[in-house]
């Protein structure tokens, strides 16, 4: 069983991943991305797939032309756990 994050640990999010959000009326995190056009786009979804099977965890995620939102949560945990820390730090280094 995956284990949902501590409150010491949550409350560290902002500092451990500025650039994510906490969703509103869920224990989940979300990023928008935004990139030069769809192709950019499309790319980057394609290497957070590839990230995404290497972590066995999955994003939601939508596409918009150029616009990239995930949102994690485990669900086997019923809210956040490590496997988002790790995979949301992850998807950061594409970017950065």
């Amino acid at each position: 069983m995956v284990e949902k994050l501590t409150e010491a640990t949550r409350a560290a999010l902002p500092d451990t991943l500025p650039q994510w959000r906490m969703v509103a009326g869920r224990e989940a995190i979300a990023r928008d991305f935004v990139f030069a056009d769809f192709s950019a786009a499309w790319g980057f979804m394609s290497r957070v797939a590839l990230l995404a099977e290497k972590h066995d965890h999955h994003p939601e995620w939508s596409n918009v032309w150029n616009k990239v939102s995930i949102v994690l949560s485990t669900h086997d945990a019923g809210g956040l756990s490590a496997r988002d820390v790790a995979l949301a730090s992850a998807i950061d280094a594409l970017v950065a």
